[in-house]
């Protein structure tokens, strides 16, 4: 038998974001994208029956959040893939070279919506997924 838990108020809160939902038209068309295009790699993708697949997806040496790549399976999913937000920037890809991956994926054919821009955070630049989500290259200013 186990030991009982603390009271809640004793117990440090510890949570984190294990995955990100992101939906998808096509399982193996975002697999091709993200791991061509941007260098992510497969974490997982297994087969759940009926058409459904649990596939995560992560940036190189990362050890954050994964992607989920969830397959759009009704008409109100479908009208949501690309335009998740409603048109903002989505997702946030942070990179420690801000010009090796800018290059890196313009040779690789993905559309930035801008050109690169100092701020006072850090050089970023708007791109697209294979979908039309809107994405930040970001690299932070070290402080």
């Amino acid at each position: 038998m186990s030991e009982p838990l603390q009271p809640a108020e004793q117990q440090p809160v510890q949570q984190k974001i294990g995955n990100i939902a992101l939906l998808v038209a096509d399982y193996d068309d975002a697999i091709a994208f993200y791991t061509t295009k941007l260098q992510f790699s497969l974490v997982v993708d297994t087969d759940l029956g009926g058409g459904k697949r649990w596939v995560e997806i992560a940036p190189p040496n990362s050890s954050g959040s994964h992607l989920l790549l969830a397959k759009a399976s009704n008409a109100q999913q479908q009208a949501a893939v690309g335009n998740q937000t409603g048109g903002r920037v989505f997702l946030f890809l942070h990179t420690n070279d801000f010009w090796r991956d800018y290059h890196a994926m313009q040779a690789k054919g993905v559309t930035f919506n801008e050109q690169p821009r100092e701020e006072s955070y850090g050089t970023v630049a708007v791109f697209q997924d294979l979908y039309g989500n809107k994405w930040d290259l970001l690299q932070l200013n070290q402080h």
